[in-house]
């Protein structure tokens, strides 16, 4: 059995560059979801059982930080791990999104190594 990993980037070449990525990295995937923005991985999630979300910090419509506070509010989402994937790390950023409850961090460009140790940290081990 796979995961199912929702990917929140408001440009579709990172959202490519992050599904090739995985793919990359020979994580156990089932299914990899793209959404442009926070409203549309709420959207998803309606929908959608996934087991992480990573999402970038900055896009348009509902960013990264107002989307974990969102699915942390909602207690069918509550428990779905949130990692931040961003060119941005400052520590005021870093400080809101730990207060918001993200499950860890990764910075732009990733290396499939960094996103698949991030995964294991998050999701468990897999064989």
């Amino acid at each position: 059995m796979g995961y199912t990993v929702l990917l929140v980037d408001d440009s579709a070449t990172i959202r490519g560059a992050m599904e090739r990525t995985f793919k990359m990295a020979k994580l156990p995937m089932e299914e990899i979801i793209h959404a442009g923005n926070g409203v549309e991985a709420l959207e998803v999630l309606k929908t959608h059982w996934v087991d992480i979300v990573l999402a970038d910090i900055n896009m348009p419509v509902m960013n990264g930080i107002d989307l974990v506070r969102q699915m942390k509010a909602n207690p069918e989402w509550r428990e779905i791990p949130v990692a931040i994937v961003s060119t941005e790390g400052s520590k005021t950023r870093m400080d809101d999104l730990k207060i918001a409850g993200i499950a860890g961090y990764l910075r732009k460009p990733c290396k499939p190594e960094e996103i698949r140790d991030l995964l294991h940290k998050v999701l468990g081990q897999w064989s």
